[in-house]
């Protein structure tokens, strides 16, 4: 694998309780009652317009969302690395993989600007060469856009490339874009990891970490 491309949250960052605070004061603010993390999490995935949709639920009318959306993006903003963390062996797993030569990128869902502000603020901007996200194409994931994009970029053929995510969004991606896959258990949505089922499946980054840099080039 020359190239890994990773989802942000759920599998580099635990993002749950800025993300159900940001989403709490836009229902508070739209005149509803707060959603338990839990709830808010099973959101997560598909973009911040969806997350909102969700959020709000079906009766919401358009202005509505567009009203509760704008809130939410500005309260996020300021809130984002509020209480977020970077996964317990993620920060030490990236290292190791941007020493021994491999390219490594972010494709998420939510805004770029945001995305990279997070990737930034905790301090891993260095080991990725690109972040992308919902926003910098005129599709997000699972349609392979993004990841045809990073494959171009850093020169990688298919069979050289993997995806790595916390939820179906991400497998049917990589499916969608012909690449491997890796679900990692730990994340916002691991429930979604049973089908599709993932090329690779862990509970800790540094399992991943050894795959590819002591078995991977081997299989």
């Amino acid at each position: 694998m020359d190239l890994l491309i990773f989802d942000l949250d759920g599998t580099l960052i635990d993002s749950r309780l800025d993300l159900a605070q940001s989403v709490n004061a836009t229902r508070k603010h739209m005149g509803m009652p707060p959603l338990d993390s839990e709830r808010v999490a099973s959101y997560v995935g598909n973009g911040a317009p969806v997350l909102i949709r969700r959020a709000l639920g079906e009766q919401a009318t358009e202005a509505q969302l567009q009203e509760a959306l704008e809130f939410f993006l500005e309260h996020y903003r300021e809130h984002a690395l509020d209480l977020t963390t970077v996964y317990p062996g993620v920060r030490e797993s990236l290292a190791r993989l941007h020493a021994a030569g491999k390219r490594l990128a972010v494709l998420t869902n939510k805004p770029v600007k945001i995305s990279r502000d997070i990737v930034n603020g905790l301090g891993m901007g260095g080991y990725f060469f690109q972040v992308y996200g919902g926003n910098s194409f005129e599709f997000k994931k699972p349609n392979p856009v993004g990841v045809k994009a990073l494959m171009t970029e850093a020169g990688a053929p298919p069979d050289a490339v993997m995806m790595v995510g916390d939820s179906s969004v991400d497998i049917l991606t990589a499916r969608n874009a012909g690449i491997r896959s890796c679900g990692v258990t730990y994340g916002l949505q691991p429930e979604t990891l049973a089908d599709p089922a993932p090329d690779l499946l862990v509970g800790r980054m540094e399992e991943l970490a050894d795959w590819i840099l002591n078995t991977g080039d081997k299989r």
